[in-house]
This record gives structure tokens, sequence and C-alpha cells, in this order.
């Protein structure tokens, strides 16, 4: 017990780092799993919180068809054909409402059109829904708070005359809008709640006063006429269409204010996405939302499009005073109750345009978890952050929305190429998909069902195509074309798992874990730089690994290092031999995986390699280090029986520490451990004597290294591949090893921890007696000789 409270005391007094405490400050204190339990919805608050997207897209339905009718067919034309058009509308939403129905009669868990694409066509063509639902997520965010910043400029239209800004009035309001959503729901601020309701039920109360105080005043008094004015997607216009109905231009507008229109079709799905959120009974409860959601949608753009027809109110080029607020003012006059009503209506279309844009952030990151546990999308997006949300996915969502938002520009119609595309190629999706759930199970009515699914495809393909065609060059080639890409994408990403799944799980033949592996020898190296703390940290842990043999390396690429090095080992007498490996192309990894291929190529041999590290703050690392220890260790766990260790040293906490007992550094403990670690090695003069040259060579016969014979004296010549200093009884033995094109020998100096001259790249002539040192020819203080590049001496 005693050492429990202990170990609780030394968690708390461990310290935050920087990042983590303004993430708390910012955020709030982290929840616990235990929180994430879910809370059942009625219907009416249901109601409001998943309807608000879907009832929200009235408030510019209406104003997309007619941007695209008065442009070309002219004023008089233009409200000539908007009620058909507006009739063609809601028919598809009827369609769209009965195919839904049909989705979440069978499917009463989240996930909408993925999921119904994904039982019932397979995964990989599901990603085609998914990547529909995203960019369906990214521009709903970018089109409603344009659409809710544009209403609020509407309300207020001496904003667009602020100097320098007001121009960009709209596009910073909607910046500030999501960075703002952003920020919420990082907080974990939950969708479910009354406050998330309240604006689908303001907004409708007040459109739909305002639509019946507008047919009241039509039928009685008579509605005023809009007042044509510069700026307006009408400038020109003489009330006469523009050119005759029959032409191959006027069915091109036609088709393109359909598929404007079809914005309006927009959030409909929303509750099939949030099924499991309802109380049950989950089916029956989410199709009665669906008619009721149906029927409000189409009450208020029916209600919309006859008081634009009435009213004549044309939409503007900026986007604002938008057809709703135009309306609204007409319709309650400029009286002190006209003014009040006109405002509650323009509030209620705010809140809830932002409203229906926030739930693109909850709808956004559950979707890609959902996706991304499938492992179509990278696995972080399934892990939840400090408040228990996706946060990855939040953060995706907010970066691609803005990005678009500023691109593209906040006006509305610029942004409605990008939406219809993925919104309703989803729709088709779930179609498609239900006409064929019902052809397989052939369940009561599954004709008409059928019918039904069918249907509402068909119809929603058809707006997917002529959005494709007629907005082509308005940017809906950007979706066609990054379409394809992203389910490419999502697909390859899928292969790339799939690979890798195959390689982690393969445990054995038969399913059995293979044995644990044995080795009757365990070698182990310690990669060395420097000779300090970090690698007496380093080499303490690699003692504990209990090896049978324990080495440390240090690959030359500066001499003058390696003999920096050297010295400081020899002076701290650590009893673990230093080999100094020559690598002379300075390719680090490369040369680290030899060393480790060839020692792990032996029988029952296993290497471990362990490789200081020391550690900074992220972006302070990244500028004083080039990461080589990531790098090795790549590169040596690809090696079979062998394994990598990077044992990290954080730098900055033991210098705050060192500050902290001392008040400063002292000299002591800023020089490296090696220089204080102990006192030079009793054998002094041998190590004195290592300066001094062991005598010439004479001139003989040359043998190749390959030719050696036991007990002969002989004459080799090579080059130093390494050096090894081992300690031998409070002394040391300096092993060169001496390569030539045949193969390699080993060169003993005992006494010596240095030659003049002779480093890793060397050239030396040698002539002693023969002898074998495990299982190959050395030499014990041979006579030597330094040679030239060229083999001279």
């Amino acid at each position: 017990m005693p050492r429990s409270g202990k170990a609780v005391t030394a968690t708390q007094d461990l310290p935050e780092s920087l990042g983590y405490s303004i993430k708390r400050r910012l955020l709030g204190p982290p929840l616990i799993n235990e929180q994430l339990a879910e809370e059942r919805l009625s219907k009416p608050l249901a109601l409001g919180v998943l309807s608000c997207d879907g009832i929200s897209s009235a408030a510019y339905g209406t104003e997309e068809i007619l941007i695209e009718l008065v442009q070309v067919l002219g004023y008089t034309a233009a409200f000539a054909i908007l009620l058909p058009m507006t009739g063609v509308v809601l028919f598809g939403i009827a369609l769209v409402v009965l195919l839904y129905r049909e989705v979440v009669s069978v499917y009463t868990r989240a996930g909408g059109s993925y999921v119904v694409a994904r039982e019932n066509f397979g995964p990989r063509v599901a990603q085609v829904a998914a990547v529909a639902l995203l960019i369906d997520y990214v521009v709903t965010v970018a089109v409603q708070t344009a659409a809710g910043s544009a209403a609020i400029v509407s309300a207020f239209p001496q904003l667009s005359n602020t100097p320098v800004i007001g121009g960009k009035i709209v596009l910073i309001i909607s910046v500030i809008a999501i960075l703002v959503m952003c920020y919420g729901n990082l907080r974990g601020v939950r969708e479910a709640g009354r406050t998330f309701a309240l604006p689908t039920y303001m907004f409708s109360a007040s459109v739909g006063l305002m639509i019946v105080v507008g047919l009241f005043r039509q039928l009685t008094t008579g509605l005023p006429r809009a007042h044509l004015t510069t700026g307006t997607y009408c400038n020109g216009c003489h009330g006469h269409p523009g050119s005759g109905l029959l032409t191959l231009a006027v069915i091109i507008v036609l088709g393109r204010a359909f598929a404007n229109g079809g914005s309006s079709l927009t959030g409909i799905e929303a509750v099939s996405n949030a099924v499991s959120a309802l109380r049950p009974p989950e089916g029956r409860n989410a199709r009665q939302l669906l008619v009721i959601q149906g029927s409000i949608v189409a009450f208020l753009i029916a209600g919309i499009s006859w008081l634009a027809h009435a009213t004549h109110a044309v939409p503007y080029q900026s986007g604002y005073p938008t057809v709703l607020a135009q309306e609204a003012k007409l319709v309650f006059g400029h009286t002190v109750l006209g003014w009040v009503l006109f405002y509650a209506v323009q509030a209620g279309t705010a809140f809830i345009l932002f409203t229906g844009g926030n739930t693109s952030f909850s709808g956004f990151p559950y979707l890609a978890s959902f996706v991304a546990e499938d492992s179509f999308l990278p696995r972080w997006l399934t892990k939840r952050g400090h408040r228990l949300v996706f946060s990855g996915g939040i953060i995706v969502l907010t970066v691609v929305s803005l990005t678009l938002l500023i691109v593209v520009g906040a006006v509305v119609n610029n942004l409605i190429p990008f939406y219809a595309i993925g919104v309703f190629t989803g729709f088709t999706m779930a179609g498609f998909g239900m006409a064929r759930y019902h052809r397989r199970n052939k369940g009561p009515g599954w004709r008409r069902h059928a019918a039904i699914s069918v249907a509402g495809a068909v119809y929603t393909g058809l707006v997917v195509v002529i959005f494709a065609i007629v907005k082509f060059t308005e940017g809906a080639w950007l979706v066609v074309v990054i379409f394809p890409i992203l389910v490419f994408a999502f697909i390859r990403l899928n292969r790339e798992y799939r690979m890798e799944s195959r390689v982690l799980q393969r445990i054995g033949s038969r399913n059995k874990p293979p044995d644990p592996p044995t080795y009757a020898r365990r070698t182990v190296y310690v990669f060395v730089d420097a000779f300090d703390l970090a690698t007496v940290a380093a080499l303490r842990y690699a003692r504990s690994l209990r090896p049978t043999s324990l080495r440390a390396v240090h690959f030359v690429i500066d001499s003058q290092r390696a003999t920096a090095l050297r010295r400081d080992w020899v002076r701290a007498n650590t009893g673990v031999t230093l080999d100094l490996v020559d690598c002379p192309d300075r390719r680090l990894a490369r040369a680290a995986a030899a060393l480790v291929s060839e020692e792990a190529a032996l029988p029952g041999v296993g290497v471990t390699v362990v490789l200081p590290r020391r550690s900074f703050t992220p972006l302070l690392g990244r500028l004083l280090h080039d990461h080589t220890a990531d790098k090795i260790a790549a590169a040596v766990s690809r090696i079979p029986h062998a394994a990598a260790t990077i044992v990290p040293f954080d730098v900055q906490n033991r210098l705050a520490t060192l500050s902290e007992r001392n008040g400063q550094l002292t000299p002591a403990a800023q020089a490296p451990s090696g220089s204080q670690a102990a006192s030079p090695p009793s054998g002094g003069p041998a190590s004195g004597a290592a300066d001094e040259p062991a005598g010439s060579v004479s001139s003989h016969l040359v043998s190749p290294i390959v030719s050696l014979t036991r007990g002969r004296r002989s004459t080799v010549e090579g080059r130093v591949h390494s050096v090894e200093i081992r300690p031998v009884d409070h002394n040391t033995v300096l092993a060169y090893e001496i390569q030539d094109a045949t193969g390699r020998m080993t060169a003993l100096f005992y006494g010596r921890s240095h030659i003049a001259g002779v480093d890793c790249g060397s050239r030396l002539r040698l002539r002693g007696r023969i002898g074998i040192e495990n299982g190959r020819p050395a030499m014990i203080n041979p006579a030597y000789e330094l040679l030239a590049a060229g083999g001279r001496p």
C-alpha cells in the first residue's frame, strides 16, 4: 500500500507539457470514457436537432432557382417558370423522403447511405457513398455558414459599408463562425440538446408566419413588388424573356435551375445517419420524423417560392439582401411590429443555417471514424480526443471547409456546384442499394418498396448528371475530378492496411502461435556517436539485457571525432569493447545494417541494437538533430533475428534538474561524463607507448589473407576496416581488422589504445607470426608500416 501511494504522488509530480496545458485551458478538463454514454432523443427534440440541416435548405432553395432563371430568361419568364420548377423540386423531396423511409425501416443504426452501400454492394463500392457524404459534409459547412452570414448582413446592411472589409464581410463572418463551431465541438458541445433544437422551431415558426401573413395580404390588400436595383442578377432585364423558350440555351437554363433547386433536398437524410440516437422503436420514430421534416421543408419552399412569384424579389450577385429577407420586409411592412417580425425571420434564418452547418461537425467525424474502422481512412481518425470527440475529424473538416470557403468565396451560388454532386450521389447509392436489398430478400410488398427505391435513385442520379454537365465549368469539374481520385485513394489505403494485417497476423500455418525464438547467443551493439550521459544511459540499459556479448560501435566518418571518442572511452574505463568501424561513404544506416546482418547470420545468434537518442522538444529536436537513430532502427528492424531499441535521454529535463539542484550548471556538470567518470587506467605507460611506432617491415613477398596459415611468418597488406579497443585487466588491447581483396584478419597490439596515424581507412603493411582468433587469422604485436593510398610507404 505505501508503494501505491508513492506511485500516485510521483505521477502527480510529473510536469505537464506546454501543449497539454494550453489544450486543458482552452478545452477544459478531459472527459473520462464512462461519460461517453449517449442520451436517447424524444421525437420533438429529435425533430429539432436532426432536421435543422434539411429545413435550413429552404432558406436558399428558391433563391438558387431564381438565380439561374432570371439571368437568361428575363424578369417575367423567370417568375412564370418559378412555380412549375418548384413543383418539380417538391416532387423530389417526396421521393427522397419515401426513399429514406425505406432505409430507416431496415437499417436502424447510424451510417445512412454508407451502410446501405456497404451491406449491398460491398465495402469497395461503398467508398463511392463515403466520398459523397464526406464531400457533402465539407460543403455543407461552407454553404450553411455563407448563407447564415448573408442573412446577418441582410438584416444589417450597414455592415457591408464598413471601410476596407465591407466587400468581404460575409466571408469574415463565415470564417469566424466556422472557427467558433470548431472550438465548440472540440470542447465536446453536445448537439443533442434543447439549445440546438431551438433554431429549427424558431426558423419554421417565423418563416411559416411570414408565409401565412403574405398569403393573407395577397388575398386582401395585395403585396407590394420588389424594386430592381443595381447589383441584382437581373441587371438589364426588361420584363420579357431574353430568348425563345424552345431554344437549346433555355433548356440548359432549365436544367441548371432544376439542379440548383435540388439543393433544397439536402439534409433530409440526416435522420438516417442518427437513427441509433432515437428512442425505441427507432425505425418507426425515424419514419415519422422523415415525414414531418419533409412536410415542413415542402411547405416552406412552396410558400417562399409563391411569395417570390408574388413580390418578384430578385437575387443579388453579392448574396445579400437575400430573397427571403426581401420577402419578409415586403410582407411585414415598415411598422414597428413589422421590423420586429423581420428581424425575427433573419435571426431564425441565421441561427438555423449556422446550426445546420454545425451538424457536419458531428456527422463528418463520425462517418470518417466509421470508414476508418473499415480501414479505408487513416486509423487515427477513430481515436477520441481530449473531450471524447473525434478531434482529428473535426480539425480536418475545419481546415478543408475554410480552404473551400476562402478560395471559392462566401457566396452560396458559387458553392452550390460543389454541393449537390456529393449529396445526390449518396442518395443514388442509397436508392440502388435498397432496391438490391428488397430484390434479394423479397419480403412482403418487396416490389413496391423496390420501385420506390429505384424511382428515388433515378431522380437523384438525374440531378447528379445534370449538375455535372450544366455546372461543369463553374466548379463541378473539380468534384468530378476529385471524386474518383478519392475513391481510388480510399481503396488503395485499404489495400495497404490489408497487406499490413496479413503480415502482422501470420502467426503460424495452422493459426498456432510460433514458439518464441531461443538464441544460444545474444549480441548487443550500442551505437555510439559521443561519450556522454546519453551513451551511459544506453550502456546501462544494454547491460540490463544480460547479453552474451556487449560491444559499443562507432562508425567513423570524422577521424578527429573518432580520436576524441577513443580517448574519452579509454579514460572512462567502461569495461565495454569499443569498435571503430570505417564508413567511407557516410551511409550510416547501410553500414549499421551490414554489421548487424553479418552477426545475425551466424547460427543461434540474436542481435539487439541499442541507440541512444538525445530528446528535445519536437521543433528544437528537428533543428538540432537529423533523427539518425530512427533511420538506423528502421534499417536494422528489417533484418531477420535482429531488433533495434532507441533509448531516449531527455536533455532539457536533465538540464532543468541540474539547475534546480545547483542553482546553475557547474563546469563538471557541463563536461561529458567520460571526462570525470574515472581516472586513466593503470596501464598508463603502455597507453603512452601507443604512439610509438612498432618498427619497420622489411620488404617481403606479400601474402593474400586467404592464404595465411597458422604458425607461419607472413607479410600482409590491407586497409583498416575497423578498430576495436578491448578492456583487459585494467589495460587495453588495440585490435585492428585488416581487409584485402581476399578476406579479413586481426592485428592485436597489447597495452595500446591508439597508434598514431593508423585509423579506419588507413592502409598498412604488417609482418608477424600468424595465429588464429575466433576462426580468423591474427597477428599479435606485428611489425607495421603505414602505406600511402597507392600502396607505397
